[in-house]
């Protein structure tokens, strides 16, 4: 069998199904479980909330799509920004997003460890439980470098059997739907206005991983076709998810007892069930939702640097692709994710990871406010190949709404993430001031070797004249 043949049988281009459970999956990881008692002491306005956040998200899909239609490569926001603004503004969205992908890998690595610990008693042991936090994220990586073929099929699987006991709350908790549940409209200590502001400040990084199918776009079948739906389809999927969830525990658990919750989903089954089995069935799907969510977000960390890589504005390694995927890019991403892994635990630096986790809340918005503006920079400019006059009003609305509920997620992830997220994207400036100074000198030898190879052909041509 030839090499071809080999890459042929492991790589295979992501259908519509696919790449919608891709944009799923990685919405939705394992913060569902705990949402309803996060916002439970807002009171049932924080519903509200979810609501105008899932049209902010919305807005956002559609944009994605509509940049997808023009730019149907892999790499996404990284794509759109170099394409609009040029080298420095993709470089920072590639930067950004490739940060947020590895931190967060680790923090989900060591919240399925939890629920791990439900169904297999880690008794504390931090040996086994760093083992434990190294293998959940090194078989999703296992499964990237066995090819795009083998990362569909997890994602397809893994999305199906999380979302089954999701739906069974989500939709069997309104058979059981008590308003004397729901409590106070609002907390007394907040306005309304003030309890949706804050309950939004939570739920703000619910949506992140709209732009999955966008980052993928060169692993999509027909990309400018099925883009935009699986982003769309894949948002209005977790929205769905999110918002009848959170309402059926909201109306199955007492108002009193939720806030005080630590799974309000195990409660939730218990209450329309009776028994003590909600745990061990809400710690299933937890730990299914995380792999899943690991397996999808493992390739989107490679795919913006490859992106990068094969325009010189990352290290050429990231570059290589095998079966489909950036092996490089899924290797160094899962080596720095469990080594963050493995310096939490053993340092018992629990505020230093919680800083870092806290600052990819940051790092995620920059893409997605350079990728908004791309979608404002390409309707301004009025450039007959990338404007469809009939659609130039709604494209330039949905850019202001997504620009908009970008710049609130920025507000949301408060000071100190803003000012930890700066530095490091002043890290990634010196990064980039090396590799463009490389590739500038790649440049001028270049220009050199044609110089080279030119005298001589000139000389000859002289030779003749005379």
């Amino acid at each position: 069998m030839t090499t071809q043949e080999t890459q042929s049988r492991h790589a295979r281009q992501f259908g519509l199904p696919v790449a919608t459970a891709l944009v799923m999956g990685n919405i939705i990881g394992g913060g569902i479980f705990l949402l309803p008692a996060s916002v439970a002491p807002f009171g049932t306005i924080s519903l509200l909330a979810f609501a105008v956040l899932t049209v902010g998200a919305i807005a956002l899909a559609l944009v994605f799509g509509r940049l997808a239609q023009r730019l149907p490569r892999t790499g996404g926001p990284y794509v759109y920004a170099r394409e609009a603004f040029g080298d420095f503004a993709g470089f920072l969205a590639a930067w950004s997003y490739w940060i947020t992908t590895w931190v967060s890998n680790a923090a989900l690595a060591v919240a399925a460890v939890g629920y791990l610990d439900v169904l297999i008693p880690l008794h504390g042991d931090k040996a086994a439980t760093i083992a434990a936090a190294l293998a959940l994220q090194w078989l999703p990586a296992l499964a990237n470098l066995a090819g795009t073929r083998y990362v569909g099929a997890v994602q397809l699987v893994s999305t199906v059997l999380k979302f089954a006991p999701l739906l069974l709350v989500a939709v069997g908790g309104l058979f059981f739907f008590d308003p004397a549940n729901l409590g106070p409209l609002q907390a007394d200590d907040h306005s309304a206005m003030g309890a949706v502001s804050a309950s939004a400040a939570i739920l703000l990084f619910s949506y992140l991983g709209v732009e999955s199918a966008a980052v993928s776009a060169g692993e999509v079948r027909d990309p400018r076709r099925n883009v935009g739906r699986a982003t769309v389809l894949g948002t209005l999927g977790a929205a769905l998810i999110y918002l009848l969830g959170t309402l059926s525990v909201f109306g199955t658990v007492p108002h009193d007892r939720l806030v005080a919750s630590t799974a309000p989903f195990t409660d939730s089954v218990n209450a329309m069930f009776g028994g003590a089995w909600g745990g061990t069935a809400v710690a299933v799907a937890a730990l299914v939702s995380m792999v899943g969510a690991l397996n999808g977000w493992t390739l989107l960390s490679a795919q913006t640097p490859y992106a990068a890589a094969q325009d010189g504005l990352f290290p050429k390694a990231f570059a290589r692709r095998t079966r489909g995927v950036p092996t490089v890019g899924v290797l160094v991403t899962v080596v720095l994710a469990s080594s963050l892994t493995v310096y939490n635990y053993t340092a018992g630096s629990q505020g230093v990871f919680e800083m870092l986790v806290l600052v990819t809340t940051f790092t995620a918005t920059v893409p997605y406010l350079l990728s908004t503006a791309a979608q404002i920079y390409f309707l301004a400019s009025g450039r007959a190949d990338r404007v469809h006059r009939g659609r130039l009003v709604r494209d330039g609305l949905l850019a202001a709404l997504a620009a908009a509920f970008s710049l609130w997620l920025v507000a949301g992830s408060g000071y100190q993430a803003v000012y930890q997220g700066v530095l490091f994207l002043f890290a990634g400036v010196l990064v980039y001031a090396l590799l463009a100074a490389r590739k500038q000198a790649r440049r001028e030898d270049t220009a050199d070797v044609a110089d080279v190879v030119e005298l001589p052909e000139q000389a000859v041509r002289e030779d003749a004249r005379a």
